[in-house]
């Protein structure tokens, strides 16, 4: 059995779609032995305590690929006797590749992307690097077609290429999730819902949300719009509620713990989050796995078109995709399925029935698991 060392910066208790995923996959992975070499962040002794696998943190919040880190996983790699490295995020530690291979045990070196890599992709100086991590890793990862046309350019021919995208718990992600205690936390009612589960900064499109509320409830009156998390646009975003006249239907809940995101999806009956991209093409969605996660909640999602975000919804299926940015067309599609339930219900059975049928982690994790394997 495959014996691997996890080298990330995305782990929890750090929030976000990254690092859930990745978390995800060390938990599932069917391998003889896991460790996992991270950065550190507030509430980590506690976590690291729960998990199954031995996690070694070192003190910084962000673990760059410099001698020392290389020096430092190499010792844990020979500790443990890893024969695979899997890299949490290509860009940058996948760099370390190379000297673990030669310093170490190590046989089979695994970088997966997520979205930044793609701009990594556009500009020179990164590409080289892009370039060297893609030559010393047997595999790298793409979560879509979108960010599989953006690096093959770069990296086609280094090394191989191969899918791999988030799985979903559709155990702890369900219909039968019970919203109500988040409804009466934040006065929502009986009042309908449109719930946006995501980090606040501008690329996911929360500020495009507030601007077509007043759209919104001109038809529905009575609609509230959720915001769920936190992070550096939330100020801005509080200035556009207030300035926009909307602080009554317009709650931001700020960030709150894992184990209570399935009930703030359950407290909505529509998912939006219409993101877009920024930067010229740098800043884009790799894929969405919120979109996945109110999907296996049984709601009808709205998905901005930016990166790989179309991959996670099936347009007119399971929901929408809608021009990011565009306020005017996604309070339209918000209207539309809050006026009528049962379209909106059918919209959420199809999601779920899609969840449980192509995005559960035993597949995945098992497809990752064959990547990780050494040569005989």
């Amino acid at each position: 059995m495959t014996r691997v060392l996890l080298v990330t910066n995305d782990f929890p208790p750090r929030q976000g779609g990254i690092q859930s995923f990745v978390h995800g996959m060390a938990e599932r992975l069917p391998v003889e032995h896991l460790v996992v070499y991270c950065s550190t962040s507030e509430g980590a002794a506690g976590f690291d305590a729960r998990q199954p696998f031995p996690v070694v943190r070192e003190r910084t919040g962000m673990l760059l690929p410099t001698p020392g880190v290389a020096r430092r996983a190499a010792e844990i790699a020979r500790r443990h006797d890893c024969d695979a490295v899997l890299f949490g995020a290509a860009a940058p530690l996948g760099l370390l590749a190379a000297g673990l291979k030669r310093r170490t045990g190590i046989r089979r070196a695994v970088a997966i992307t997520h979205g930044h890599e793609v701009g990594w992709a556009m500009l020179p100086g990164a590409r080289a690097l892009l370039r060297r991590i893609a030559t010393h890793n047997d595999v790298v990862t793409y979560l879509t077609d979108y960010t599989r046309r953006r690096l093959a350019p770069a990296i086609g021919g280094l090394t191989a290429l191969e899918q791999l995208t988030f799985g979903i718990d559709v155990e702890r992600f369900h219909p039968g999730v019970d919203g109500e205690p988040v409804r009466s936390r934040h006065g929502l009612g009986d009042a309908p819902v449109v719930v946006c589960v995501s980090r606040l900064v501008p690329r996911k499109g929360q500020d495009t949300l507030i601007d077509a509320f007043p759209r919104v409830r001109e038809r529905v009156p009575d609609a509230r719009l959720l915001l769920v998390g936190g992070g550096p646009y939330e100020s801005a975003l509080r200035r556009r509620i207030a300035a926009t006249g909307q602080t009554d239907a317009v709650t931001i809940t700020g960030a709150v713990p894992q184990e209570e995101l399935p009930a703030h999806y359950a407290a909505g009956d529509v998912f939006a989050m219409p993101c877009r991209t920024r930067r010229a093409g740098m800043d884009v969605e790799g894929l969405g796995v919120v979109y996945l996660e109110a999907s296996a909640t049984g709601l009808p999602v709205i998905a901005g078109d930016s990166g790989g975000a179309p991959a996670a919804v099936r347009d007119g299926h399971t929901g929408h995709v809608v021009p990011g940015g565009d306020a005017a067309t996604l309070a339209d599609r918000l209207t539309a399925l809050l006026t009528d339930p049962e379209a909106a219900a059918g919209m959420g059975r199809a999601g779920r029935e899609w969840m449980c049928e192509a995005w559960t982690w035993p597949t995945l994790a098992e497809r990752l698991r064959t990547m990780l394997t050494p040569p005989e």
